[in-house]
């Protein structure tokens, strides 16, 4: 199969990381361009470097994302109506109505999608999640304590000061449970998104689970961790994400041939109204 050519807006720290070496890396995708509000910053990425976002749409056939919530929902809508797949990071979008403007623009275009979860493709949670449908689950508890908004660290960006552990990696957590217990239906919240938050979630079929989203924690933290419990045993998993971006180059290319993946935008919405039904009940009174 020819190399995907897929563009990358955004150049930061994420995109320098994973995006560009991801996509550059081959066989399945070559690295067509880069768009960024910084131009000096989409240098570093190896790419040609697109003055304006429509041209770097000219320049391929499917357009990777790497840029804060709000500039993915206003730039995916207009990479979806140039007719480009979209390899989408997490979250959606800022806030749910321009998530479902996002979704809704996709849907209308026809054009492919993918969550860019980075867990759910790696091979020890495929395997955790594989056990989970043996075990007849009925709970579970997921963590995810960091410090990453203190200090310099280079991903306390501003919508992450802003709005916390659980815009960012709320998604992970929720998608990883509603995948082992089932979809999740309810959700209630306490705390504080830039302190403390947890999430009790009511899953489809009568399952309940609990996560808790720190980013705010100093000194040697915890490994994130999911553990589920069933009629027939439990799971447990420590996630380990190593060969996971491999997978994702590899099935986006296949996403963008083939059309569908179990981790399209639809996922994502599904993901961001829990995430602001959460937020509305931390933010009333």
């Amino acid at each position: 199969m020819e190399p995907v050519a897929v563009g990358l807006v955004g150049a930061g720290p994420w995109a320098e990381l994973a995006h560009a070496p991801m996509l550059a890396r081959g066989p399945h995708t070559r690295l067509a361009g880069v768009w960024a509000r910084r131009p000096e910053a989409a240098a570093r990425l190896g790419a040609p470097v697109f003055e304006r976002v429509e041209e770097l749409f000219d320049a391929c056939e499917a357009i990777a994302f790497c840029v804060p919530p709000a500039v993915q929902a206003e730039l995916g809508v207009k990479a979806a109506k140039a007719g480009k797949a979209l390899l989408l990071e997490k979250p959606l979008a800022d806030s749910l109505e321009a998530a479902e403007r996002l979704a809704a623009a996709i849907a209308e275009a026809g054009v492919a999608s993918q969550m860019m979860l980075t867990l759910r493709y790696a091979a020890r949670t495929r395997e955790f999640l594989a056990r989970c449908a043996e075990i007849e689950p009925f709970g579970g508890h997921a963590a995810n304590i960091s410090g990453v908004l203190l200090g310099d660290h280079p991903f306390a960006t501003p919508w992450r000061l802003e709005r916390g552990a659980l815009l960012d990696v709320g998604p992970h957590m929720i998608d990883l449970l509603d995948a082992a217990l089932g979809p999740v239906t309810g959700v209630r919240a306490h705390g504080d998104p830039l302190g403390w938050a947890g999430l009790l979630l009511e899953h489809e079929g009568g399952a309940v689970s609990e996560t808790s989203l720190c980013m705010a924690a100093s000194g040697q933290t915890p490994p994130t961790s999911v553990a589920v419990y069933g009629r027939k045993g439990s799971a447990l998993l420590v996630p380990d994400d190593g060969d996971a971006l491999a997978v994702v180059a590899e099935e986006f290319a296949r996403t963008v041939r083939q059309g569908g993946h179990p981790l399209d935008a639809a996922r994502g919405l599904r993901l961001q109204r829990v995430i602001a039904e959460a937020e509305a009940q931390l933010a009333a009174p």
